[in-house]
């Protein structure tokens, strides 16, 4: 199981961050987080069910965490090990995800896949996703995991496509050149780019197109 307590600070006021594994007393919660975190034009049938919360806490607990801030629960980030051939990584988010139900999570696998991170609105100046990332970071060591992968939306493609493809437009935001919403908030988590994957996740924003972001277990050379 997993529990780390650290204090964060925000205007010269402290507030007590926990990070632990999430479990079916938190369901309820974790439903209304991904509401207020994803909304309209998201897709709603997108957000967790309980079905699919059941399977992560059963199936793969070391990658289902949340963050509480004072006792109240603030985010979370779910994953699964997958093993994978990094000269045919082309999938979608359905494929490797298994849907958000990740039936198809290997115990045996060497890659730790970012199914999804979340953060209510009104928490987020308090960079907890930074501090979920970090947390599974933790969880790829303990596991001896190769890596830690995820596909990012690049919400802000869409104000630039007709302008750049897509590879350029992911240039321009590693050079900080471009702000995006997602993108550059996985950089400064430590990820890096592998690679644009068209048709990852129906995103209108993102003309559905994804960057694979990568984090390397830094003792697994």
């Amino acid at each position: 199981m997993y529990r780390k307590e650290q204090y964060l600070y925000k205007q010269g006021k402290a507030y007590k961050a926990v990070v632990r594994n999430y479990s079916q007393q938190d369901f309820e919660e974790l439903i209304s987080i991904q509401k207020e975190s994803f909304p309209p034009p998201f897709p709603s049938e997108l957000w967790w069910n309980e079905e699919q919360l059941s399977n992560h806490i059963t199936l793969f607990q070391e990658g289902a965490l949340c963050v509480e801030i004072d006792g109240k629960l603030a985010g979370s980030i779910t994953g699964l090990l997958v093993k994978l051939d990094l000269n045919n990584i082309e999938h979608t988010w359905e494929e490797i995800t298994d849907n958000g139900y990740i039936r198809n999570h290997d115990k045996d696998g060497d890659t730790l896949y970012i199914v999804d991170i979340c953060v209510r609105p009104s928490y987020r100046s308090l960079d907890l996703g930074k501090l979920l990332m970090q947390s599974m970071y933790e969880t790829v060591i303990s596991l001896g995991a190769k890596r830690l992968l995820g596909g990012g939306r690049m919400p802000g493609f869409h104000k630039h496509s007709h302008e750049m493809n897509p590879e350029e437009y992911l240039e321009g935001v590693v050079k900080a050149e471009i702000r995006d919403p997602v993108i550059s908030f996985l950089l400064r988590c430590g990820r890096t780019p592998l690679q644009i994957v068209s048709n990852y996740l129906e995103d209108e924003e993102s003309h559905n197109y994804a960057a694979l972001m990568e984090w390397k277990n830094p003792f697994i050379q």
